[in-house]
């Protein structure tokens, strides 16, 4: 097989863990990652807001000015931590190359982040939404990127999706184990829902957690910059760049709506029952709570 084409193939496991196999391969460069003190972690799961927020912070650490984050697409500007595909910069490689301070992109679960992280004390900006958008949401990027095995029926994709049989394995432990770190780490935690409700807010809360000055024009600025509207039409920010071969648009945009609560278009009434009652027993214990719509 030519190293160059993306083929739909099964994931593989990395320590328990549903991953791409490429990045598998790719993973004793990652976990020997060197972070430097000054990088900040955008950490996800797949589908929560990552470009948005990285966008986002991007605009912060160029003081608001939206020329500087159109200099090239979000996946040069914030390399993907263990990014390690065909036709894809490799992100272990990218950061190499970029002077600090750094933004650096990453959905591991926690147990899986490089130690240099906490060795060097890195601050960590975590977002997490809803489970039953992102399921939706992972549904169709399963669909349009490449990397992904074929997602099946979204019945089908959603019993996965339950059990953790998707990249990056199951929500649940990722969200709730995230929420954990943030009593003993530098780890500030945001939720997409509350971005949506009130953007300039949730700004505020980032560079007061970076110790940055921003001003209200300037938070307003960004907040019209990293709109789902504005981003949708950014070639800087959309991956339209890619090519058709890793990423299809015409089978779900990057950006589909990015809205809270579409996943009430999609669930049948039969599947919303199942997944509330998983849901309930899955986060049982935890005081981490999530609103399914705003």
């Amino acid at each position: 097989m030519g190293r160059e084409d993306i083929v739909r193939e099964e994931l593989g496991t990395l320590q328990g863990i549903p991953l791409y196999k490429w990045f598998i391969e790719g993973w004793p460069q990652v976990e020997a990652f060197q972070a430097r003190p000054d990088d900040l972690l955008i950490c996800t799961y797949p589908k929560s807001g990552t470009t948005w927020l990285s966008e986002t912070l991007d605009m912060i650490y160029h003081d608001g000015d939206v020329e500087k984050c159109k200099r090239d697409a979000i996946f040069n500007r914030v390399p993907f931590l263990e990014m390690n595909a065909p036709q894809m910069p490799n992100g272990i490689e990218l950061l190499a190359k970029i002077p600090s301070p750094r933004l650096v992109k990453t959905h591991l679960p926690v147990q899986l982040l490089p130690v240099s992280f906490w060795d060097q004390d890195c601050k960590v900006i975590y977002v997490a939404r809803n489970p039953k958008d992102v399921a939706i949401s992972y549904y169709y990027f399963y669909q349009m990127a490449k990397i992904h095995p074929d997602p099946g029926t979204m019945e089908e994709f959603l019993q996965n999706f339950m059990a953790g049989k998707v990249a990056y394995g199951s929500w649940y432990a990722h969200v709730k184990d995230w929420w954990e770190k943030r009593k003993e780490k530098r780890l500030l935690y945001l939720f997409y829902e509350d971005m949506k409700q009130d953007p300039l807010r949730e700004v505020q809360k980032i560079a007061q957690f970076l110790g940055k000055e921003v001003t209200e024009g300037m938070a307003a600025k960004i907040v019209h910059h990293t709109s789902f509207q504005e981003m949708r039409k950014n070639p800087a920010a959309n991956y339209e760049t890619l090519p058709s071969s890793v990423m299809d648009h015409n089978l779900s945009p990057f950006m589909r709506k990015g809205i809270a609560g579409d996943w009430k278009n999609h669930f049948t009434v039969a599947q919303n029952e199942c997944f509330d009652e998983h849901y309930k027993e899955q986060m049982k214990g935890s005081d981490l709570c999530f609103r399914m719509e705003i």
